[in-house]
């Protein structure tokens, strides 16, 4: 068998015999330097019985069996750290792939810390080292050499023994469900539209004023949709400094555009200057009360905050219990509002979140249990009450 696919007919051969299989492991090499979207380069997968490179790069490659085999659903398909990877194939596809399993995701309630690396996991799980000498390669350039298509392959057949021992480690356990909620969200096609009229929210803001904000959200989205157009980076259409400089001024003229600093010379009688003053005076001319306001953050008590902190220090304890990365089982957003209202609607008050911490939260909060330091064992024990 080949390991390095350069043809239809032999993706679609391979396709079928992995089609036979309960799970594959896969990764991606891409650069995305000089582009918006990320340009696909190298596509490793492997099952049991082989492992084997897919050039998308190829003449004439159609990897239609490839995305047909994303959607087989008695399939398997193991990543690590898999959002970046299956952004890629809903971008070709349109659809992601299913079902997943994430072995970072899987890491991190098994212990592991939060988002650790594969290479760690290499270490920690198989004792071997992994080869990173060619993490800088150029994966765009033709033809590739014998010992970088061994280097990417040893990335999906490490990943096929850290699967399983991911599965055993969650089944000794009783956690496999616990990564259910997580890895729904990195199947949800969802969580990869980018909605050019949020790309403003990405922004270093230094005001507040609704016409600012409204400035920010049209000028960002206009950049974002250019940027798809011409599949460049946002910065090649417009760098961040620009955009802000260019809104806090809020010029109405070329002239006035081309006094600003730090724009390119041209700028401001170019195309995408014009449109952009013509968005300006669109900004202006609307109704100020189409103008979006930032939601006002939850402010906490100075009482709060102090509960904030306790059980902060209750976080820490309940996850090193449990070996269980704390911030997958809350965000320090929903700690301070667990810590600052009395009924809350959040996702560590149910299921398995609620059995390792959100329940002794909500005791330590109606003042049933306290943290005591114990000088004898140099620890900070749960006192009942």
């Amino acid at each position: 068998m080949c390991d390095f696919i350069q043809t239809t007919e032999e993706l679609n051969q391979l396709c079928r015999r992995l089609a036979e299989y309960p799970f594959v492991t896969v990764d991606t090499e891409f650069i995305r330097e000089k582009t918006y979207w990320p340009q696909l380069c190298l596509i490793q997968i492997a099952s049991t019985n082989e492992a084997v490179c897919i050039d998308p790069l190829a003449p004439d490659m159609n990897l239609q069996a490839l995305f047909d085999l994303m959607q087989n659903e008695k399939v398997v398909k193991v990543f690590h750290a898999a959002r970046q990877d299956i952004e890629i194939f809903y971008h070709l596809s349109g659809q992601t792939p299913i079902p997943v399993f994430d072995t970072q995701l899987a890491a991190m309630v098994c212990g592991f810390g939060e988002s650790v690396s594969y290479q760690n996991l290499v270490q920690k799980l198989l004792s071997r080292e992994l080869d990173k000498s060619m993490r800088f390669t150029d994966w765009s350039r033709r033809p590739l050499s014998e010992k970088q298509i061994s280097y990417a392959l040893n990335d999906v057949t490490h990943l096929r023994d850290i699967y399983q021992k991911m599965v055993e480690l969650l089944d000794q356990t009783g956690r496999t469900d616990w990564v259910a909620d997580d890895t729904a969200l990195l199947m949800n096609p969802q969580t990869y539209e980018n909605d050019p009229q949020h790309s403003w929210k990405r922004l270093k803001l230094t005001a507040s004023k609704p016409f600012y904000l409204a400035l920010c959200q049209d000028l960002a989205a206009y950049r974002e949709e250019e940027a798809k157009r011409q599949n460049r980076p946002r910065k090649h259409i417009m760098r961040d400094e620009v955009l802000l400089e260019i809104v806090g001024s809020a010029p109405e003229t070329p002239e006035d555009m081309a006094k600003l600093r730090g724009l390119p010379q041209g700028f401001a009688h170019s195309r995408i200057g014009r449109e952009i003053l013509k968005i300006i005076a669109a900004v202006k001319a609307r109704d100020p009360s189409t103008y979006p306001t930032l939601p006002k953050p939850y402010e906490l008590s100075r009482s709060a905050r102090a509960v904030s902190k306790m059980l902060r220090l209750l976080l820490m304890i309940k996850a090193a219990e449990n070996d269980v990365a704390e911030k997958l089982i809350v965000s320090q957003d929903d700690l301070d509002i667990l810590a600052g209202e009395k009924n809350p609607d959040l996702p560590v008050l149910k299921g398995w979140r609620f059995q390792i911490f959100g329940k002794a939260a909500l005791e330590m909060k109606a003042g049933k249990i306290a943290l005591q330091y114990n000088p004898e064992r140099h620890r900070i024990d749960l006192v009942t009450f």
